[in-house]
């Protein structure tokens, strides 16, 4: 055969001798071990990698050319923390920076390959983050608990958020992935600490990966159908306990009168916390219940007033009002205000504020009519005396006995919280009356105990802090100075009235802010979530503080 005919150049086509290939494009078929060894090309090197260590380069404020190591956490449970500490640092951690979860030898496994739903963890996430906020937990811990179910259930880039009536988390896949998110609205609040500390366990078992998905919601639905640890009947006898117990710590006598104060107490408490249940039936707001509740122990008072045997109407009001004052809600208030959630903090404190309205306004209105009939109500007889110290640290115990009590928390608890409550008391006593402190100052410095020992006892217990310190700080509670604030209005002394009123304000603040000093402190005796156990190639991650700005 002869040569193949060349087709002739058409449009499109290049005319000329065919293209010769080129010599290092050519692909060299023959063997491995035939081919020529070809020099390698050198690497070029950087004058900056040749100069700069990583140290250097991290000075700098660059990231180097080996890169950065990243922290790691243990793997499967992470770390021997509990796990509000361990996931309140990744919680004030950036996402870009939080470091990544090493998971079980199981998990790590290439056969496990374990389907995830994204929708019903963060559902299963929202429904216990409004048990926790719905009890009175600080919004920090709601969110730290969040973000460790969703850590624990693979899901790592997440962001919960929270603020008083809303609750809310978004999963971020990947860059290039659309984020799933959900919300769900907190719309009852309930006190029941029992509750809360089952949650606690839960959340504690989820974060130490030893419970699924399905057996966490069997356990939830559980909680959530168990009944409250004391009937309604028992909880109303307590309230008038608890006003009773603050006769004798506000009066401070021991006398044959003081019984008959008590008594009077007794049943104007036990009246106020019918007619309130009564209100709340009617679906009538939280306000007027309060209002409600405190005018049976102001009445009281008054016609205790209305004779010349010293039965000390004051004492009876002023016990009335330690059975009403809203210490959870103000001490959730203050902590989320020093942990940086502000519009939660602002939230909680107007709540505070009308339900104190509340109060002062169903007082006020009786003591107006006492004051209209000449009644002799005496300001100095709720000043708490120093006769009979025994008598005040007994009363003190009792109250926050009862408290607790109110408060739906496990019978195991209350020995300890009623503990708490004694080195409190005894803290401000000693403060007052042996040291001569001033009273806000010292109202502080015990209201840091009571937050120590509480975030102590938590950790030996597994569980929250709340059930330990809400109680333990009922006998510090300023009762005192908000009736003297009210009586001297009533009377017509506005200038003593508003002392009165900010010295109140004070000593609640100071409660509130010693509380969350006393658990922070409690917190340095708390290993870290990593340190020690992570190898010396990577360095400790520390515990970041709460600070959302930087000032400027």
């Amino acid at each position: 055969m002869g040569p193949r005919p060349q087709p002739e150049p058409g449009p499109g086509r290049r005319s000329g001798p065919p293209l010769e290939p080129h010599p290092e494009l050519t692909v060299d078929v023959r063997p491995r071990d035939a081919r020529p060894e070809q020099p390698r090309p050198a690497r070029r090197r950087s004058v900056a990698e040749d100069t700069l260590t990583p140290e250097e380069w991290r000075a700098a404020g660059y990231t180097p050319p080996t890169g950065i190591p990243i922290p790691e956490l243990t793997a499967g449970a992470p770390g021997e923390a509990p796990w509000p500490d361990r996931m309140r640092t990744l919680l004030r951690t950036p996402m870009s920076e939080r470091p990544a979860f090493e998971r079980t030898a199981r998990e790590m496994h290439p056969s496990a390959a374990v389907t995830r739903n994204v929708p019903r963890i963060l559902d299963l996430t929202l429904r216990i983050g409004e048990l926790l906020l719905a009890s009175g937990e600080a919004a920090e811990d709601v969110e730290a608990a969040m973000l460790g179910i969703a850590h624990a259930y693979r899901l790592d880039r997440c962001e919960p958020q929270v603020t008083f009536t809303l609750i809310g988390i978004s999963h971020q896949p990947s860059l290039v992935e659309p984020p799933v998110t959900a919300d769900r609205v907190v719309r009852r609040r309930t006190s029941d600490y029992t509750r809360l500390n089952a949650v606690y366990q839960l959340v504690a078992d989820i974060t130490a990966e030893e419970v699924t998905v399905n057996d966490a919601y069997r356990r939830l639905a559980l909680i959530r159908r168990n009944r409250h640890p004391y009937p309604a009947w028992f909880l109303a006898l307590t309230t008038g306990l608890l006003a009773g117990a603050a006769t004798f710590l506000v009066g401070g006598r021991f006398d044959d009168k003081a019984w008959l104060v008590f008594a009077s107490a007794f049943v104007a408490a036990v009246l106020g916390d019918r007619l309130a249940s009564a209100l709340a039936k009617r679906r009538l707001p939280e306000f007027y219940q309060f209002v409600a509740a405190a005018m049976p122990a102001a009445a009281s008072g008054i016609i205790l007033s209305f004779n010349d045997w010293g039965l000390r109407g004051s004492v009876v009001i002023t016990g009335g009002l330690f059975a009403l004052l809203p210490g959870r809600a103000l001490v959730a208030a203050v902590q989320d205000g020093l942990t940086g959630f502000y519009i939660t903090a602002a939230a909680r404190l107007l709540e505070v504020v009308y339900l104190v309205a509340g109060i002062v306004i169903g007082v006020i209105m009786i003591l107006y009519l006492g004051v209209g009939f000449e009644a002799k109500l005496k300001p100095d007889e709720s000043l708490v005396g120093i006769s009979y110290p025994p008598v005040q640290m007994i009363a003190a115990m009792v109250l926050t006995l009862a408290f607790a009590t109110l408060l739906q928390t496990d019978r195991r608890t209350l020995a300890l919280v009623t503990l708490n409550s004694g080195i409190g008391w005894a803290s401000y006593g000693a403060l007052v009356y042996n040291a001569h402190v001033n009273p806000i100052a010292a109202t502080g410095v015990a209201a840091g105990l009571v937050g120590l020992f509480g975030q102590l006892m938590a950790r030996y217990r597994n569980g929250s802090a709340l059930p330990y310190v809400t109680a333990a700080i009922g006998p510090l509670m300023p009762g005192s100075a908000l009736y003297l604030g009210m009586l001297a209005f009533a009377q017509g002394h506005s200038s003593a009235g508003l002392v009165s009123v900010f010295r109140a304000a004070a000593i609640a603040m100071a409660l509130a802010v010693g509380v969350n000093l006393g658990g922070e402190i409690a917190r340095l005796f708390l290993k870290l979530p990593v340190g020690a156990e992570l190898p010396s190639l990577y360095p400790a991650m520390p515990r970041r503080a709460a600070k959302r700005t930087r000032g400027f």
